[in-house]
């Protein structure tokens, strides 16, 4: 690699990390919104596991894999 092109990418690297700052600094952190979004994501989730089989799978396979360990 020579000077000319190694210097080009040095500069192109120190623009884009630069640009990615400037975007940045316009975000300060999640909306209300945003962690709604998410506790109802979590929520579903947690009921679609309770609702159905899958969490009475889960809870034998845990169970399971600990009396395995223990020997019990």
């Amino acid at each position: 690699m020579n000077d000319a092109m190694l210097k080009a990418l040095t500069k192109a690297r120190v623009w884009w990390l630069g640009d990615w700052a400037t975007r940045r600094r316009g975000d300060r952190g999640q909306t209300a919104v945003e962690y709604l979004g998410i506790i109802v994501v979590v929520v579903a989730i947690v009921i679609a596991i309770t609702g159905t089989d899958i969490g009475n799978s889960i809870k034998n396979a845990i169970t399971q894999k600990i009396a395995d360990l223990t020997g019990k």
